[in-house]
């Protein structure tokens, strides 16, 4: 299995970084607008060079989001409708729900 590359300010093996780093926060976005995969909202303005874009509602059965746990990667959808990675259970963070909007339309 070939691990995407994340990009940012990581600080661990399970993709938490400077800014996120709960035992929960084990997941990495695949940003619609330059298709590299970085820890949060955060680590894309700092590295990326340019402005975030949401995934478009249309999208959203995209596989984007990494678990940091197993480095599966889940749809969108997916990702929005469960608690826990659907592959190893990792438990993810629900505070990430209050920064959706950055990350994805609707």
């Amino acid at each position: 299995m070939t691990v995407p590359r994340i990009l940012g300010s990581p600080v661990d093996d399970q993709t938490r970084c400077v800014h996120y780093r709960t035992e929960l926060d084990v997941i990495a976005i695949r940003f619609w607008c330059c298709g590299e995969y970085y820890p949060c909202h955060l680590c894309h303005a700092e590295g990326a060079g340019h402005a975030a874009r949401p995934w478009p509602l249309a999208e959203q059965g995209t596989e984007a989001i990494l678990c940091g746990v197993c480095r599966r990667e889940l749809p969108i959808s997916t990702y929005r409708t469960v608690d826990a990675c659907p592959h190893c259970a990792a438990p993810f963070n629900p505070g990430c729900t209050l920064h959706a909007g950055l990350y994805f339309e609707g």
